[in-house]
């Protein structure tokens, strides 16, 4: 079976991205596996440059084929921010609820129709001899004005889905996994897998 090597210790990430991708006869890892991997630090200027970053360093490191990922929410209202910060976006000692806290205090005074933003997702494969593939994905919605639901992670309890009137975070992982920003990236990847990892695997 062919292992493809996820660039990432969050655990809900990782099991979001197992869920997305079941069906493809791959066995996937994370960094957990590789207790010595580099740190990659993440000073890209947009999310592709992250997660190619991520794969490339990665599997030259592990030899593996690599699975580099990196997301993040923009608001509108704040000129995009907080972008490829979005992990860290409360500083150092950063939480998804340091995090939450903060994007609320900004846009206190900004009014419902005007709290549209978007998640971002770009998704990069690379073997130890390059690039693989790069893909994105994206899903809009508005902030809502306090956090609601427990599933999910990061802004997922503020991000608001006017269709079914409900946060990420309140829909749950059934739905959100078939509409998310992560969802349409690894639908794009999961051809780019099919074809160049499963097909032609590195020996």
């Amino acid at each position: 079976m062919i292992r493809l090597v996820v660039a990432t210790r969050n655990k809900k990430k990782l099991s979001e991205i197992k869920d997305i991708l079941k069906g493809i006869n791959i066995k996937l890892l994370s960094l957990d596996s590789f207790t010595d991997a580099p740190r990659v630090r993440e000073d890209g200027k947009t999310f592709r440059e992250n997660a190619v970053k991520k794969a490339m360093k990665l599997a030259r490191f592990t030899g593996e084929i690599c699975l580099g990922e990196d997301s993040g929410l923009c608001v509108d209202a704040l000129d995009g921010a907080p972008g490829i910060y979005s992990a860290r976006f409360s500083g150092r000692d950063k939480s998804d609820l340091k995090n939450n806290i903060k994007l609320l205090k900004l846009l206190k005074d900004t009014p419902f129709k005007k709290r549209k933003a978007y998640y971002v997702c770009a998704v990069a494969l690379a073997d130890k001899r390059g690039v693989l593939g790069v893909v994105e994905g994206k899903c809009s919605g508005l902030i809502a004005f306090e956090p609601k639901g427990s599933a999910g992670f990061g802004y997922d309890p503020l991000f608001y889905i006017p269709k079914y009137k409900k946060t990420f975070a309140q829909l749950g992982e059934k739905v959100k996994h078939k509409m998310s920003h992560r969802y349409h990236a690894l639908k794009k990847a999961r051809r780019v897998i099919e074809k160049c990892v499963v097909k032609s695997p590195v020996n």
